[in-house]
């Protein structure tokens, strides 16, 4: 039987409860939510980390982030764990990237390794290779020498903003953010990219016709900073373009990139948090009408009746609730709580919905599993082969470096107040989530609760901390937390600021918590 390709494609910075086929209100993916139509959509799945370089890992590597290690934007895959483009393509795969995130496809972390292709549409120079491995003529080995050698120094400037306090804080400042923003194409070229992919898939130039190939995709079209279309923002912001004081807003908000790191001081407003919503669902709108055109060059091509399509998120984006805005701090829903949609045109993922909780790291025995490459040791990971049965789902954020420096130097009293330096671990079993916050090289805050439990479906928002109602299951999830390897905070037992107010104690009883 011919192996089926296989079609990873990461939405970067999408939240679930984003999308209409995830049971939001507004239509913003109609393309997105047809084609979940026809595939298995998982209705709790979870990030293992809330941003962009760890969560790859996990997905590239199929282990969590303490375990691969890749957590800051300096670090580098170790060489001795194989990523699912080297298991690939060791197994016969073509294996092409498309990617829109710097992080992942101009910094040397190891996070490109095993490609035989990696195009590149954000940074200092966009990267063009010869895709399919044809031999060049004389005039392109010129040609690519001279880019190659271009890109290379370039990519040491960026590794070196990367990985610099004083570079990142110098990209911070009111002359480079619009350079790096527009000039370098931050959010890369989505079209472009898209259309890339579906040459390669329905064309396949220069490929043998039986050789499967392997395809990671990533767009930034909900990232920061936001530039929907004209039309996306009349059906989704009306109001930000009469009102004069959203506008100023949105420019604000666009340019202060440090704004996008640290928590808000204070409450973010109803009017800012209604532009920032609309302008977010608006970019999600506009990213799915790219979505549209390429599935349907796909289906055209016959793709998807030989291809695996798994759909997911890297993390998703906090817009103003908690006080956070971004995705550096914390492990909340809007953080960690991402779509995943996976079609096998082979029934291994019938149409449908499956509730039961599982970790986006899984989509590492899943490809590897419909290429037929796992080791037997991998096979219970495989999501076509798991059952309904609840499973043990873990997250860890571990706070970026250079971002935390910059926090303590700009705003230290916030960091302490937020204990935005300690490293956020959570546990997700049953019908309850526990995030715990745990001091790495620092004493815990004092004053701070680091402990918070929630039930998973009579609180999605997080709103109620059951932590000290429910002292067992804190017991229970904390007691998980060992098989990370971690070492954790017991959970306090003092009892919440909160727990005599009236309106808590009502909300108690609204779940059955209290007689």
């Amino acid at each position: 039987m011919q192996p089926l390709d296989i079609v990873l494609l990461v939405l970067d910075t999408q939240r679930a409860d984003r999308l209409s086929c995830y049971g939001y209100e507004r239509p913003t993916s109609p393309h997105l939510d047809a084609f979940a139509a026809e595939a298995t959509r998982f209705q709790q799945a979870i990030a293992p980390a809330q941003w962009t370089i760890p969560s790859h890992a996990s997905m590239f590597t199929g282990v969590y982030p303490s375990q691969h290690g890749a957590v800051q934007s300096y670090s580098v895959l170790p060489s001795t764990l194989p990523t699912l483009a080297e298991r690939l393509r060791e197994g016969g795969y073509h294996t092409a990237a498309f990617c829109n995130n710097p992080l992942v496809g101009v910094l040397d972390n190891g996070l490109r390794r095993g490609f035989t292709s990696f195009l590149n549409y954000s940074g200092l120079l966009t990267s063009h290779p010869n895709q399919a491995g044809i031999a060049p003529n004389l005039v392109d080995r010129y040609r690519q020498f001279f880019k190659g050698t271009l890109a290379r120094l370039l990519g040491r400037i960026q590794d070196t903003f990367a990985r610099s306090e004083a570079m990142l804080a110098l990209s911070f400042t009111p002359l480079m953010v619009p350079l790096w923003q527009t000039a370098l194409s931050f959010k890369g070229n989505t079209a472009k990219s898209l259309a890339d992919a579906a040459e390669l898939l329905c064309d396949r130039p220069g490929l043998p016709s039986d050789r499967p190939v392997f395809s990671f995709i990533n767009l930034m079209g909900t990232h920061m900073p936001y530039h929907p279309p004209h039309r996306y923002i009349e059906q989704f912001a009306p109001r930000f373009l009469i009102d004069r004081s959203a506008r100023r807003y949105l420019h604000q908000f666009n340019s202060d990139v440090y704004g996008w790191l640290a928590p808000l001081a204070d409450p973010l407003s109803d009017a800012h948090k209604t532009t920032l919503d609309g302008m977010y669902d608006a970019e999600v709108a506009a990213q799915d009408e790219h979505l549209g055109r390429f599935f349907a060059q796909l289906a055209a091509g016959g793709v998807l009746d030989r291809a695996l399509v798994i759909i997911c998120a890297d993390h998703g984006e906090h817009l103003g609730e908690k006080q956070l805005l971004g995705h550096t701090n914390a492990l909340y829903n809007e953080l960690t709580h991402v779509p995943l949609i996976v079609r096998d045109p082979r029934g291994g993922f019938p149409a449908g919905v499956r509730s039961e909780t599982v970790s986006t790291r899984r989509i590492f025995h899943t490809a590897l599993g419909a290429a037929g490459l796992t080791a037997p040791d991998e096979e219970s990971l495989d999501l076509a082969r798991s059952t309904t049965e609840p499973g043990v789902v873990f997250a860890e954020g571990i706070p970026p470096a250079n971002v935390l420096s910059l926090l303590r130097k700009r705003q230290p009293d916030l960091v302490r107040d937020r204990a935005c330096d300690l490293t956020s671990l959570a546990v997700w079993d049953a019908n309850f989530k526990l995030q715990t916050k745990v001091a790495t090289d620092s004493t815990e805050p004092a004053g701070i609760s680091t402990t918070e439990l929630y039930h998973l479906l009579d609180d999605p928002r997080e709103t109620l901390n059951l932590r000290d109602v429910l002292p067992e299951e804190v017991d229970r999830l904390q007691s998980h937390l060992t098989l990370l390897g971690t070492q954790s905070h017991s959970a306090g037992r003092d009892l919440a600021s909160n727990v005599d107010d009236p309106d808590v104690m009502r909300r108690l009883r609204d779940l059955g918590y209290l007689e």
